[in-house]
């Protein structure tokens, strides 16, 4: 009884308790303001690879501002002159690579091996298109920007990386049948640029004067000469991907622009430019970069080479 009595005292005093004594009810707390984002951080000028046209810019102020050469920028939009720009105008900002020329190392080698004609690369640098190169010196290679392919404007590396591997299996399935541009001797073979002494192509003798014939039919991008190292060059676009190059000619016999086809003279052996004797110097390029003629080309032709007329 003593028991029940404590406890029926004490439901007694919780009764008589002030009400602000009672437990309170609390009030659902208010969520909290969500803090406004911070505006994304500008891309630097010189850092941008695209850029929409304020309203009072000009093109000569955007090429200063994203220090690009301005004929760069008017030849990767297709722009036509006056060159005037809108506001709201997008432009494509190509950025550039660097390059140290290697001892021996020409505007031909380094305009191939990154697959951007040397005269983009000379405007780049404020150079002549027939300057000479020295060991050392510092080039800029300006991008050159091709027309997006529904492909390559996937999102994520790995459609990036599948397209192009797709991309190389159709140009290597399309190759041409490559034939021997003369008959001779191979003094010099292809050596790859992993090597410390490469060599991007061939070096074939042959007595001067001799027929230097197309290796597959294409159109003739370059026809003329080759200050640097090649001296007489003729350069032949197969398509694919796939492009030949003829040097140390004492004669070009086509134009640029001109469609040729295999076997059909292209120029004559010489020792122009830095060839130490009557030679040719013979290369195959598969996506701009250098391929071993001999992985290309059938069994070398027996017997010697073609002998000149007259």
């Amino acid at each position: 009884m003593r028991v029940a009595a404590l406890g029926l005292a004490a439901l007694a005093l919780m009764a008589a308790a002030p009400a602000d004594l009672a437990p309170k009810k609390h009030a659902p707390a208010k969520p909290a303001k969500a803090k406004p984002k911070a505006a994304p951080a500008e891309t630097p000028p010189d850092e941008e690879s695209e850029h929409v046209v304020r309203e009072g810019e000009t093109l000569g102020g955007i090429a200063a501002r994203a220090r690009i050469p301005r004929v760069l920028i008017i030849e990767a939009n297709g722009l036509k002159a006056p060159y005037a720009v809108k506001a709201g105008q997008k432009l494509t900002l190509p950025r550039t690579r660097h390059h140290t020329v290697k001892p021996g190392e020409t505007g031909f080698d380094i305009a191939m091996h990154y697959g951007v004609p040397f005269s983009a690369i000379a405007v780049a640098n404020g150079m002549a298109r027939d300057a000479v190169l020295k060991p050392g010196q510092k080039l800029l290679i300006p991008t050159v920007i091709q027309p997006a392919t529904p492909a390559a404007a996937e999102p994520g590396k790995a459609a990036a990386r599948a397209a192009s591997a797709a991309a190389e299996a159709r140009d290597a399935a399309s190759a041409p049948e490559f034939v021997w541009p003369l008959a001779g001797k191979v003094v010099r073979p292809y050596a790859s640029r992993a090597t410390h002494n490469y060599h991007d192509g061939i070096d074939i003798v042959a007595p001067a004067g001799t027929a230097v014939r197309a290796t597959a039919a294409g159109k003739v991008i370059f026809a003329g000469e080759e200050p640097q190292s090649f001296g007489q060059l003729v350069v032949i676009d197969h398509g694919h991907g796939w492009q030949s190059a003829y040097g140390f000619l004492s004669r070009v016999t086509v134009n640029q622009g001109d469609n040729v086809r295999a076997r059909e003279r292209v120029g004559l052996v010489g020792r122009s430019g830095k060839a130490p004797r009557d030679q040719l110097h013979f290369e195959l390029r598969r996506a701009n970069k250098p391929t071993d003629p001999a992985g290309q080309l059938p069994e070398a032709p027996k017997g010697g080479a073609e002998k000149p007329k007259g």
